[in-house]
């Protein structure tokens, strides 16, 4: 399983943005990450177009969350930035070459078809039951409670914001 670079910004930028008082654009979040603002552009687009963030338009404009980020899990950001595709696709190689097994005896999945459906079935599992809301508790445990607070500030602070 390999996830793009792109979750990993969208998660930050999520957990960031339960502690702005106002919308964030997008250009601010690619500041405090020191990341690429296009790069970071197109994963708060996908985030919108999932319904997990929403783009406010105007002067004072950028993204804020949809709904509590304990209503937001791991999972739903994954599947807004990389997709639903599962990890492993079987393209049924039990068929093929000269002792291929005919398609009509392969009435269900191979046995490694089955082991990598549950597998995916289990991360995904893992993923969703992980919020926002649980992250941002992890960052308050990893970094001290006074990390998201300052980030707050320097998101929301005058002079700060790039438009």
């Amino acid at each position: 399983m390999k996830l793009s670079g792109g979750v990993e910004w969208a998660l930050h930028c999520c957990v960031v943005l339960t502690t702005a008082t106002e919308p964030v654009p997008a250009a601010r979040l690619a500041q405090l990450h020191d990341v690429s603002p296009s790069y970071l552009a197109k994963q708060m687009q996908a985030l919108s177009r999932a319904g997990l963030v929403e783009s406010v338009q105007g002067k004072t404009g950028g993204y804020v969350l949809t709904r509590a980020a304990g209503a937001i899990s791991v999972l739903d950001v994954v599947l807004a930035v990389d997709g639903a595709s599962p990890a492993f696709v079987c393209t049924e190689i039990r068929q093929r070459g000269p002792l291929g097994t005919p398609p009509q005896d392969c009435t269900q999945p191979c046995g490694i078809a089955r082991v990598m459906s549950a597998a995916d079935d289990a991360w995904r599992a893992s993923l969703r039951g992980v919020s926002i809301a649980d992250l941002v508790g992890s960052v308050e445990q990893d970094s001290g409670p006074q990390a998201l607070p300052a980030i707050g500030a320097w998101l929301g602070a005058a002079g700060g914001s790039d438009g």
